[in-house]
């Protein structure tokens, strides 16, 4: 007999293994915090565009310079802690008058992006859900408003509805009308395709209801997107017919007339276009980031 007959049979111990640790859910307010931190491009616009908010509705948070106050002995100064933005010709605090001017930019171009917004809206709505000839007639017209350069567009109605803030916002807004048509149009077509367009349609409901209740709210997100990369590019174009004289006339602060009033100082007084110029573009470049955020998560 060999000694392995006479070992004990071997036995199969399972080992007992320890559950992996379930991770807790992580709270949606974290969760929101996380995102923001993995996207400090948006969080720094945010941030910028709710000082921009701040100068426009409440300036006097920011400054307490009188924008109009003239003083011959300090004009021309360069950029300093009593004069963040330096001073023109006239002794006027740049700083103070850039904010001050907020207010009369974003206002002229929010009605243009209201104006630019509702109408077009409107346009892309009925020529979307109706078709038919009236959809070719309206779409004809978009085209024509398409393919006129817009800057020059805005300066023809200008010229034809007279200077100031009200006329540049009605012009802009006009202008803006065609690229929410359009972008209307298209989702009106998308949705009107709909199992739940048709579900409605089958149930009696009338062409009216549907439009409110289906088409419009299921239809309108990419169209807001559109108007917010409008708005930036409104304040760029509201500054820019500014510059060339069609706004509200001086000594009433506007960014574009900013500019424009610095541009004799290039070589003595730099500061005088390039505080409000700089801040123009970053206006603009930080509605364009959180209009592709916007895009983005909409898109998700």
């Amino acid at each position: 007999m060999s000694l392995d007959t006479l070992a004990p049979p071997a036995i199969d111990v399972e080992v007992a293994t320890a559950p992996a640790p379930i991770a807790a859910p992580v709270p949606r307010r974290s969760r929101r915090l996380l995102a923001a931190a993995r996207r400090p491009g948006v969080v720094l616009a945010t941030v910028w565009l709710l000082l921009i908010a701040v100068a426009a509705f409440v300036p006097r948070l920011l400054t307490s310079v009188d924008p109009l106050a003239t003083n011959p002995k300090s004009k021309l100064q360069s950029p300093s802690w009593s004069h963040l933005f330096g001073t023109d010709q006239l002794g006027r605090d740049l700083f103070s008058r850039t904010v001050h001017g907020t207010e009369l930019t974003l206002r002229t171009a929010l009605l243009a992006v209201v104006i630019g917004l509702v109408v077009g809206t409107l346009i892309g709505l009925v020529a979307g859900f109706v078709g038919g000839w009236l959809d070719d007639l309206l779409m004809r017209l978009v085209d024509v408003l398409l393919a006129i350069p817009a800057l020059l567009l805005s300066l023809a109605l200008i010229t034809a509805l007279g200077f100031g803030a009200f006329n540049v916002g009605l012009a802009v807004g006009l202008v803006n009308i065609a690229g929410c048509a359009r972008i209307m149009r298209a989702e009106v077509l998308r949705v009107r395709e709909s199992v739940y367009v048709e579900a409605a349609h089958t149930g009696g409901s009338s062409w009216l209801r549907v439009l409110y209740r289906h088409v419009l709210p299921n239809s309108t997100g990419p169209v807001l997107v559109l108007a917010t990369l409008q708005f930036g590019v409104a304040i760029l174009t509201v500054s820019a017919l500014s510059f060339l004289g069609y706004g509200t006339q001086p000594p009433t602060p506007e960014w574009g007339s900013l500019v424009a009033s610095g541009r004799d100082f290039l070589r003595t007084a730099w500061w005088l276009t390039t505080m409000p110029g700089i801040t123009v573009a970053v206006t603009v470049l930080a509605v364009n980031r959180v209009a592709h955020g916007l895009d983005r998560r909409s898109g998700s």
